[in-house]
């Protein structure tokens, strides 16, 4: 949130000073219409700004072709009706608020430099196309819209697509394909490949569903979701390939002799799932911490009646002292499926493999620095750790660490990330595998934001 509350009002009052003198009583239309245009420059700018520093800027993170916004925030949709009230409330003139979308979106690509891929290392890496996005954001009615479809070199998919509605001063709604609220917000890691969580559905999942979010009031927020099923419809959505995903979900069990990139003969999906995040946020001298708990439980059907069910449970910790950051998270999840002790999960159009139960646990400490270098106005500096152990397959424990870099500089953000990892999507291995060896990447991934 830093380069928005810096730069943010700074914008803002620029925009209504130039717009306003002192001795203004009555604006004209046309004159409300441009500065109406441009707080909605002024929002779509904040929502840039907003998406590359959205907790402490931990947003475009994506195992190999993503990066992630965070237009959804409840926050920052009453911001944009702050702005819009404040306009009409400066102006003192009775004229129909005008509702609008605003459009967006990014292009990001991608440099990598791997100890796991012989070709790789003798081309000295690879330079590759990442993802094209567009964004939608705005608000119709008094219903807030927000939608982000994202184009890859081998799929399409939406991330999310949503509806909200602000029914009080500290409640919204969103139904849609809506964020599942568990674990640290916005996300568990400052990173470009997430944490270990994000590759178990625990981390910027997203399903269908609805959700009531509640602010922080009284020093306390609320999250409580049913998704229907995930994303794609579940276990018999009418698509052609269940991986075809943004977020991680269980998409099949594993039988015995099935490859652990194979995709399922038996298929599953997740159904009617009760998910719940509750945060208490506090202040000692100048830390200011939020320490918070997070559930979530559903069904689990095979296309022809209930599988089983699921359920995971997380402890959760966020910190900041001046301009340093500290996470912490320990999560554990259990699929009960007959025997099953490992699942089929799918995403960016590729079958993986996780255990039906595992335990969790990341910890990660960043440092933000303001700077004046040229364009280049924001780094933050980051190591996150995570570890996958107690899995229910008797797999090897999945670890990775990542020590790493971001830069901002205007419509530009990068990662420089180096990976040290074993048992790891993405960086030479699976989250079932059985590996020994750990395994090395070195990472840039450069995005532009419009």
């Amino acid at each position: 949130m830093r380069l928005t509350q810096c730069i943010g009002p700074a914008l803002l009052s620029g925009a209504i000073a130039s717009s306003f003198s002192a001795s203004a009583v009555e604006v004209s239309k046309q004159e409300l219409a441009t500065l109406k245009a441009q707080i909605s420059a002024l929002q779509a700018r904040l929502e840039q700004l907003e998406n590359q520093s959205l907790s402490s800027t931990n947003e475009i993170k994506q195992p190999l072709s993503s990066d992630v916004d965070t237009t959804q925030s409840v926050d920052l949709v009453k911001q944009d009706k702050a702005l819009e009230s404040n306009t009409v409330e400066i102006a003192t003139a009775e004229v129909e608020n005008q509702d609008g979308i605003t459009f967006g979106g990014a292009i990001r690509t991608n440099y990598s430099y791997t100890s796991y891929d012989d070709g790789n290392k003798n081309r000295g890496g690879d330079f590759d196309f990442d993802i094209f996005r567009i964004n939608m954001s705005g608000e119709v009615g008094g219903i807030t819209l927000n939608s982000e479809i994202r184009f890859f070199d081998y799929m399409t998919a939406v991330k999310y697509a949503y509806a909200g509605y602000q029914f009080s001063e500290n409640w919204q709604v969103q139904a849609g394909i809506t964020k599942v609220p568990f674990g640290n917000q916005a996300y568990n890691s400052q990173n470009y490949f997430f944490s270990t969580n994000y590759y178990l559905g625990l981390e910027d999942d997203f399903d269908l569903g609805v959700v009531f979010k509640r602010s922080i009031a009284d020093n306390w927020q609320l999250d409580v979701g049913f998704f229907k099923n995930d994303e794609l419809g579940g276990v018999d959505g009418y698509v052609d390939n269940r991986s075809d995903r943004y977020s991680y979900d269980i998409v099949g069990i594993r039988s015995e002799g099935d490859g652990i990139y194979d995709e399922p003969i038996e298929g599953l999906g997740e159904y009617n799932t009760l998910a719940g995040r509750f945060a208490y946020h506090f202040t000692t001298g100048e830390i200011k911490t939020e320490v918070g708990v997070s559930a979530l439980q559903g069904g689990i059907h095979n296309g022809e009646k209930r599988a089983g069910d699921y359920q995971a449970w997380a402890l959760h910790t966020s910190s900041q002292y001046r301009n340093w950051h500290l996470q912490f998270q320990h999560s554990q999840y259990d699929y009960d499926i007959g025997q099953a002790d490992r699942l089929a999960v799918g995403a960016y159009s590729f079958y993986d493999s996780i255990a039906a139960d595992a335990k969790s646990t990341t910890l990660n400490v960043a440092y933000d620095m303001a700077v004046d270098f040229g364009p280049v106005t924001d780094l933050q500096f980051y190591n996150n750790f995570g570890l996958v152990y107690d899995k229910s397959d008797d797999s090897e424990n999945t670890m990775m660490n990542v020590l790493g870099m971001s830069v901002a500089a205007g419509g530009l953000f990068t990662y420089f990330d180096f990976v040290h990892a074993k048992n790891q999507p993405f960086i030479g291995g699976s989250a079932a595998g059985d590996s020994d060896e750990t395994e090395q990447r070195f990472n840039i991934n450069i995005g532009y934001y419009f």
